[in-house]
C-alpha cells in the first residue's frame, strides 16, 4: 500500500484525526473568524487567463482524467498516474458524481455506461456497499459522500437498487451518528467531535432521498442538521464553516472549499424546497466568504493540500456552487468558476492534458494525482464559458 492509499485510515481521515487531536490539545478560545465584511458584494472577476475553454474541451479534460487514472477492470479510479493503487473510498464518490456531470452535460451514452459500470466497481470492491462492515466503512463521512452519490444516480438511471442502497446507507449513519440529546452527527464511529464534512453532507443526502421519496422525515431530519449546523458550525457575520466541533468547545475554524460548498449546497437544496429565503441568503454568504477571503487577490481558489486527498476538496465544491449559480445567477458565481478553470486548463500537462490542484502553476510532468487533477475537470464539466454556449 501506498502511503496515500491506506487499509484502515485514509491520509485525509488521518489528517482530520490528527486536527482533533490538537484541538483537544489546545482548544480555541474563541472564534478566529474575523468577521465584519461586507460578503455580499462580490469583488471583480479578473479577465480569464487565455482564451475560454470550449465545450470540447470540457470533454476532452474528462477523457483525460479517465485516460491517466480509470481502471477498466476495477471500475474505479487509480490514485496516481502510475496507475498501481485504486484512490481512497471517498474520493471515488466524487468521481462518480464527476462522471454524472459529463453525463448530464452531454447526455452520451459513454458516459451513461461509466455511471453504471462505477457502481459496479463499488458494488465488487466494497463489499456490495454492506454499511455494517466496519473494516470496509470505518468513518461515517465516507458512507454519507456515498449515500449522496447513489441518490444521484439514482435520478439519472431510475434503478431501484441504488435508491434502495442510499435509503439503507443514510439509514445506518443516522443510526450510529446522529446526536438524540444535543443533535448534530458525529463523524467517527468513537464520537469524537462533529465535523462539517458529515452534517452538511447528511442534510444534502436527506434532501436528495426527500426529493425522490417525498417522506417528510428525510426533509425534517435535513433541517434539524442544517439548523444544528448553523448554530455550531456557521458564523452568520461571514460565511466562514468550521470544519469540527469536539463537546462544548468553540468550533474549529479551517478553512476547506469542501465544507464551505456543502454548506452552500444543503442551504439551496433547502431553499428550493421551502423557498425560505433565509437558505439562499446562507448559501451566498458562504460562497461569497470562499471568494472573498479564501481565494487569492485574483479570485483564485486555494490550491489545498500537499500531494495528499485534499486535492479533491474543490470538486466538490464545484458540484454546490453551480447549484447556487442556477438559483441565483445574479450572484455572477459562473463567471468566477470559469475564471478558475480556465487557468488550470490553460495551465494542464499538454501532453496528457490533466491538469493540477493549483489552478495558477503548470501541472506537473512526473507522478500527478488523481485527487489534484480532478476539480478542475468537474468545473469544466459544470460551467459553460458564455463564448462557447
Amino acid at each position: 500500500m501506498t502511503k496515500f492509499n491506506l487499509p484502515q485510515i485514509s491520509l485525509s481521515n488521518k489528517v482530520r484525526l490528527l486536527q482533533l487531536f490538537i484541538v483537544f490539545a489546545s482548544i480555541h478560545a474563541a472564534s478566529c473568524s474575523k468577521g465584519g465584511d461586507n460578503v455580499d458584494n462580490p469583488k471583480p472577476v479578473p479577465e480569464t487567463k487565455g482564451e475560454y475553454y470550449s465545450t470540447a474541451d470540457a470533454t476532452t479534460a474528462f477523457n483525460a482524467f479517465n485516460t491517466a487514472y480509470y481502471s477498466a477492470n476495477d471500475k474505479l479510479y487509480y490514485s496516481t498516474t502510475e496507475r498501481k493503487d485504486i484512490g481512497a473510498i471517498w474520493t471515488q464518490a466524487i468521481y462518480w458524481d464527476m462522471a454524472m456531470h459529463i453525463y448530464e452535460r452531454t447526455k452520451d451514452q459513454t458516459y451513461y455506461n461509466l455511471v453504471t459500470d462505477m457502481y459496479d466497481g463499488g458494488f465488487k470492491r466494497y463489499d456490495g456497499y454492506n454499511w455494517d462492515n466496519t473494516t470496509t466503512w470505518f468513518i461515517y463521512d465516507d458512507m454519507m459522500w456515498w449515500v449522496i452519490s447513489l441518490a444521484r444516480a439514482y435520478n439519472i438511471t431510475k434503478n431501484e437498487t441504488y435508491l434502495t442502497k442510499a435509503k439503507a446507507g443514510f439509514e445506518r449513519v443516522w443510526n450510529g451518528s446522529y446526536d438524540p440529546i444535543k443533535g448534530g452527527m458525529f463523524w467517527d464511529f468513537k464520537h469524537s467531535g462533529k465535523n462539517a464534512c458529515i452534517n452538511y453532507p447528511t442534510a444534502i443526502a436527506a434532501m436528495r432521498l426527500y426529493q425522490i421519496t417525498k417522506d417528510e422525515q428525510y426533509l425534517n431530519k435535513a433541517k434539524s442538521i442544517y439548523n444544528w449546523s448553523r448554530e455550531n458550525l456557521f458564523d452568520i457575520s461571514n460565511g466562514r464553516v468550521a470544519d469540527h466541533k469536539i463537546g462544548n468547545n468553540n468550533p474549529g475554524y479551517e478553512d476547506y472549499t469542501y465544507n464551505q460548498g456543502t454548506c452552500i449546497g444543503a442551504a439551496v437544496m433547502l431553499y428550493e424546497v421551502t423557498k425560505e429565503q433565509k437558505y439562499l441568503d446562507d448559501a451566498n454568504l458562504a460562497a461569497r466568504y470562499t471568494q472573498q477571503r479564501m481565494s487569492d487577490s485574483q479570485g483564485i481558489l486555494p490550491a489545498e493540500g500537499d500531494y495528499n486527498e485534499q486535492g479533491v476538496l474543490k470538486a466538490i465544491f464545484a458540484q454546490y456552487l453551480a447549484q447556487l449559480a442556477k438559483v441565483y445567477p445574479e450572484g455572477n458565481y459562473d463567471k468566477w468558476a470559469v475564471m478558475n478553470a480556465n487557468y488550470a486548463w490553460n495551465n494542464r500537462d499538454l501532453a496528457r492534458n490533466i491538469m493540477h490542484r493549483n489552478y495558477k502553476v503548470p501541472c506537473p510532468k512526473g507522478v500527478v494525482q488523481s485527487y489534484e487533477s480532478s476539480s478542475a475537470v468537474a468545473f469544466m464539466q459544470l460551467f459553460t464559458p458564455v463564448s462557447s454556449k
